[in-house]
């Protein structure tokens, strides 16, 4: 009797030893190379379809975009688009024409990030000391196009056309990206455009020839895209000469920087990567 207990006892000792040897091997076989057995645990590594993404919530507070007017339809898209990607966050929007933004940042206006519609101004702001020089990306590349009322009634074929002194003509001021590429394009071409009036912002132009104000105006091939079958677009070869492109940055105020920077860097990092391209390829937005 004693003798059946005492072998019943080693039995299950044995069984036990066993069992221990085979979880420390499966332990092992796991994390041999110093990684979780479910590469799906390993923190910073991408989720595999059907698992749970990485909490992208942590960022919290608000970020104050100036943006480019030519950008108003594609950031108010990303910024809705960021928000829902970061609950916590509050992007707010200002639009205007780039050297107007330029303006308002150096005389102090509360921008966390600063997107032109070319490179001059935002050198103008790296100039002054208020933005990294290395900062600015390069995010979206737009061309000028001609905007007619529909129907066509001053009969604008070409950017030639546009130097009939019949034809009420509107552009953008020099000053302005728009208006700079219209000096550059009529610079190569040798084509004077006797304009009627220079507008501070490229919506400003397109707002004169959709109220029938102006026969033909010269804008973005991405405004003429978005104001749909208000304007017809005249596209010209031209345009080539002066393709603008546009960089985004944050902006650096001296001793105002806090934690609102991550957002800000995070809004810079979402426009310039697939999520802008998403947003500014279908508007018409060229790559940079």
């Amino acid at each position: 009797m004693h003798g059946r207990r005492a072998e019943t006892a080693r039995r299950g000792a044995l069984l036990v030893a066993i069992a221990a040897t085979a979880a420390l091997l499966a332990g092992c076989a796991g994390g041999a190379s110093g990684s979780p057995a479910d590469p799906a645990d390993a923190p910073g590594t991408a989720t595999s379809p059907g698992t749970a993404a990485p909490d992208t919530s942590t960022l919290d507070g608000s970020v104050t975009v100036f943006a480019a007017a030519s950008l108003k339809g594609t950031f108010t898209e990303l910024a809705t688009r960021f928000e829902a990607e970061h609950p916590g966050v509050d992007v707010e929007l200002n639009f205007a024409g780039s050297s107007d933004l330029v303006t308002q940042i150096t005389e102090g206006a509360p921008a966390d990030v600063f997107a032109s519609a070319d490179e001059k101004n935002m050198t103008t702001l790296t100039d002054a000391g208020l933005i990294d020089p290395a900062a600015p990306v390069d995010f979206a590349t737009n061309v000028l196009e001609i905007a007619v009322p529909p129907g066509n009634p001053a009969g604008i074929t070409s950017f030639a056309d546009l130097a009939n002194p019949a034809a009420k003509v509107v552009v953008c001021a020099p000053q302005v990206p728009c208006g700079a590429a219209t000096a550059s394009v009529e610079q190569t071409t040798g084509v004077d455009i006797p304009a009627v009036s220079e507008e501070s912002s490229v919506t400003d132009v397109l707002g004169k020839v959709t109220s029938g104000e102006a026969d033909a105006g010269l804008v973005y091939v991405t405004d003429i895209a978005a104001a749909g079958d208000a304007v017809q677009g005249i596209a010209f070869p031209e345009s080539a000469n002066a393709v603008n492109t546009y960089p985004v940055a944050v902006v650096d105020h001296a001793g105002r920087l806090d934690g609102a920077t991550a957002v800000a860097r995070a809004f810079v990092d979402f426009v310039a990567g697939a999520s802008g391209r998403a947003v500014l390829s279908p508007a018409g937005f060229g790559a940079p």
